[in-house]
């Protein structure tokens, strides 16, 4: 967090995942305007240097510094109100109403649910149940 604010980004998130025999580490970054592949490097750079002077990992892995995307995912209280009253689209661990993905307008939220409306009807959902919340995006 410390390397990130200090360069004027956001860290977004950080997720250690293994894709196949390989471990990744991947900080997500961001600031208003968009990272650019020159954010990522000078970010990676600094912090490869304490990772590896640290080594809080004992698996090897890749460390991938990256732009969230356009796919985003809605994390932080900053990113619900920025998705206000905007189209998003939730996917959920189980089944709701027969069904895992909806989409909608984000009308409200708190700190266990999230309440979007979706053909003039109000859905609620707990927190715990989404998998995946973010900005729709209509290709």
């Amino acid at each position: 967090m410390p390397i990130v604010e200090r360069m004027g980004f956001e860290l977004v998130d950080v997720e250690f995942v293994k894709e196949g025999s390989t471990w990744y580490l991947r900080a997500y970054i961001d600031k208003e305007g968009g990272i650019s592949v020159n954010d990522c490097e000078a970010v990676a750079r600094e912090m490869n240097e304490i990772l590896d002077r640290e080594d809080y990992i004992e698996e090897s892995y890749i460390f991938e510094v990256s732009s969230p995307g356009l796919g985003r995912p809605l994390k932080k209280e900053k990113d619900y109100v920025r998705n206000l009253n905007k189209m998003v689209e939730i996917r959920t661990y189980r089944m709701i109403e027969r069904r895992k993905e909806f989409s909608g307008i984000l009308k409200a939220y708190d700190k266990d649910t999230v309440s979007i409306v979706e053909d003039d009807n109000e859905i609620i959902f707990n927190k715990s149940d989404i998998a995946l919340i973010r900005e729709y995006i209509d290709f």
